[in-house]
């Protein structure tokens, strides 16, 4: 998997979506090994979005299309301070969700990646009983060795619900440790997520 972030200051938020939901509609049927992509608007005003390839080959035939290049010379007016990463060092929790209402996305630093990877692979085995609320999730590790984590949710009152639930002493222990292991972490809540992939592009 190959992922993309774009990230900015929200100038006409209406007209982003408007763009979202243009590219969805004439840009994205042809748009070969485009997989999905979720973004939105944060109640800040921050756009991010995650848009996901099976290659970087592919992002890339994406990118030197002349449609695309066209769409995006209209969509940067509703922008401004935009930021762009990519990576294909992807590990997943599960897969994306389209029916989820909520989505949360963080950005930071790792003291540990290896233990951090192992607590996320630890903890989606107890996800089922103890957050429902997660639809599942996804990182993307960057060349500068921060991350970019998305997650899933069924709503955003399920999701503050499971996060002010009591954890099994062992797994809050885990939790904390966790915790530790993070650094200059910047959270993104999307309560409008914008959701779409290719096998049912709806336009956010």
């Amino acid at each position: 998997m190959f992922v993309q972030v774009i990230e900015g200051r929200v100038r006409d938020a209406e007209g982003l979506k408007r763009q979202w939901q243009e590219w969805m509609r004439q840009l994205a049927p042809d748009a070969i090994g485009w997989v999905g992509a979720t973004g939105g608007i944060t109640p800040d005003n921050r756009f991010i979005a995650a848009v996901r390839f099976e290659s970087a080959d592919n992002a890339a035939q994406n990118s030197n299309r002349a449609e695309q290049g066209r769409w995006w010379s209209e969509t940067e007016k509703a922008l401004e301070n935009v930021t762009f990463d990519e990576s294909s060092d992807y590990s997943a929790t599960g897969a994306p969700s389209d029916d989820a209402r909520f989505v949360q996305i963080m950005r930071g630093g790792v003291i540990d990646r290896r233990r951090v990877e192992q607590f996320d692979a630890e903890f989606d085995e107890m996800a089922g009983e103890h957050r429902p609320d997660l639809l599942g999730g996804y990182q993307i590790w960057l060349p500068d060795g921060t991350f970019v984590g998305v997650n899933y949710f069924t709503s955003e009152e399920e999701a503050r619900a499971g996060e002010s639930k009591d954890l099994p002493e062992n797994l809050a222990a885990q939790f904390a440790e966790w915790q530790s292991l993070m650094t200059d972490v910047r959270w993104y809540d999307l309560p409008d997520p914008w959701l779409d992939s290719a096998d049912q592009p709806a336009g956010g």
